[in-house]
C-alpha cells in the first residue's frame, strides 16, 4: 500500500524536497539575483514544480469528482484551481517590491486563457473530430451574463472611478461580489442545477472524462491539502523571482500575470480539452466560462481584503486596450453560444484573440 502511494504521490515528494531546498538556502539562492542566469534558473525550477503539484492537486480534486458526480466534479476542479490562483496573487502581493497591478494583471490573463486560448482550443479540437458539437445553451446564457455585470463592476468600472470613491467602492465590490458568486453557486448545485448539465436526443450518458479512484474521499481530501501546502511556500519564492525580473530587469508586469495564469491554469486546460475529445462541450464550457467567474467573483473580494489589511495600493481598473479586448471577448462569447451549437470557425475566432492578447503584451 505505501509503495502504491508512494509511485501516485512522486509529484508531492518532488515539491516537499523542493520546499526544504528553498528553506534551507533560500536566503542564499535568493541573494543573486541580480545575475540572469540564476533568476532564469530559479524560475525554471520553481515553475516545473509549481506545476507538477498544480497537476496533482486538479488529479485529486478530479478523482473527488468522481466520487461526488456532476456538477459538483467541475465545481470542485474550478474552485480548486482558483484557490491556488487566490494564493498565488495573495503571495505575489506581500512580497518584494508592491506591484499594485499584478492582480488585476493575472485576473485578466485568466480571463484570456479561459474565454479564448482554451475554451478557442477546445471547441477547435472537439470541431475538428465531431465538426458540431451541443451544450446547454442555458449554461451559456448564465455564465455569459454573470461575467457581463462581474467584468464591468471589478475590472471596467474601477478605471473612471474618483480616487476619493476607491475605498468606499472597494468595500461594495467585496460583498457584491461574494455574495452574486455564492447566489450563482446555489443557482448551479440546487435551484436550476439542470442548466449546466446537457441531455443528448438519444438519451446517451455524457463521459465526463474524470479520472478514476482506487483510493476513498477522504484520502484524496487530505492528499489535495497536502499538495497546496507546498504551492502556497513555492509561491513565495516565485514572488520573488517575477519581482526581480518586473522590478530589476523590467520586465512587462503583464507577462507576470499570464505566467501566473499559465501555472493555474495548464492543468485545467488539459480537462477541458480531454472533454471536448470526448464530445462533452459542455463541460467544456463548464470548466472555461466557470474558471472566468469564479477569477471575478472570488478574486476580487480577496485581494481587496489583502489590500485593506496590509495597506498594499492595488489597481483594479483595465488600461483601454484591454478594455476592448476583454468586450470583444464578451460580444465574441455572446454571439458564438447563443445557438447551442459549436463548430471550427468559432474555436478559431477566440484563438486569434487570445494571439493578440499575448502579441500586446510585448508590443
Amino acid at each position: 500500500m505505501l509503495m502504491t502511494v508512494l509511485k501516485k504521490e512522486w509529484s508531492l515528494l518532488v515539491s516537499y524536497g523542493s520546499l526544504a531546498v528553498l528553506l534551507i538556502w533560500g536566503s542564499e539562492m535568493m541573494g543573486d539575483l541580480d545575475a540572469a542566469s540564476t533568476v532564469i534558473a530559479m524560475f525554471c525550477w520553481l515553475f516545473v514544480v509549481i506545476l507538477l503539484a498544480a497537476f496533482s492537486v486538479v488529479r485529486h480534486a478530479e478523482c473527488l469528482a468522481t466520487i461526488f458526480g456532476e456538477p459538483y466534479g467541475t465545481l470542485i476542479l474550478t474552485l480548486s484551481v482558483i484557490g491556488l490562483e487566490v494564493i498565488m496573487i495573495a503571495t505575489v502581493m506581500v512580497t518584494g517590491e508592491n506591484v499594485p497591478t499584478v492582480a488585476r494583471d493575472t485576473m485578466f490573463a485568466v480571463l484570456m486563457i479561459v474565454m479564448n486560448g482554451l475554451f478557442g482550443l477546445a471547441i477547435f479540437v472537439g470541431a475538428r473530430k465531431f465538426r458540431q458539437q451541443d451544450y446547454n445553451i442555458q449554461s451559456s446564457h448564465t455564465y455569459i451574463s454573470m461575467l457581463i455585470l462581474l467584468v464591468g463592476l471589478g475590472l471596467f468600472l474601477p478605471a473612471f472611478m474618483p480616487m476619493l470613491a476607491e475605498d468606499g467602492f472597494h468595500y461594495f465590490l467585496i460583498v457584491a461580489g461574494a455574495l452574486m458568486y455564492g447566489l450563482f453557486l446555489w443557482v448551479q448545485t440546487v435551484e436550476h442545477r439542470g442548466f449546466f448539465e446537457y441531455r443528448r436526443p438519444d438519451g446517451a450518458a455524457e463521459d465526463h472524462g474524470h479520472g478514476s479512484s482506487d483510493f476513498g474521499g477522504m484520502y484524496h481530501s487530505i492528499l489535495l491539502l497536502l499538495t497546496l501546502i507546498p504551492v502556497v511556500l513555492l509561491a513565495k519564492g516565485m514572488a520573488v523571482v517575477l519581482n526581480a525580473d518586473i522590478v530589476v530587469y523590467g520586465v512587462p508586469a503583464e507577462l507576470a500575470g499570464l505566467v501566473i495564469a499559465l501555472l493555474i491554469l495548464a492543468p485545467e486546460g488539459m480537462a477541458a480539452l480531454q472533454a471536448a475529445r470526448h464530445n462533452n462541450q459542455q463541460r467544456a464550457i463548464n470548466i472555461c466560462l466557470g474558471s472566468g467567474l469564479a477569477t471575478i467573483g472570488l478574486t476580487i473580494p480577496v485581494v481587496l481584503i489583502i489590500s485593506l489589511i496590509t495597506n498594499e495600493f492595488v489597481i483594479l481598473g483595465l488600461d483601454a486596450d484591454a478594455m476592448v479586448l476583454l468586450a470583444v471577448s464578451l460580444l465574441l462569447l455572446k454571439t458564438n453560444l447563443d445557438s447551442g451549437r459549436t463548430n471550427i470557425l468559432m474555436g478559431a475566432m477566440h484563438m486569434v484573440l487570445f494571439a493578440s492578447y499575448v502579441a500586446l503584451i510585448f508590443i
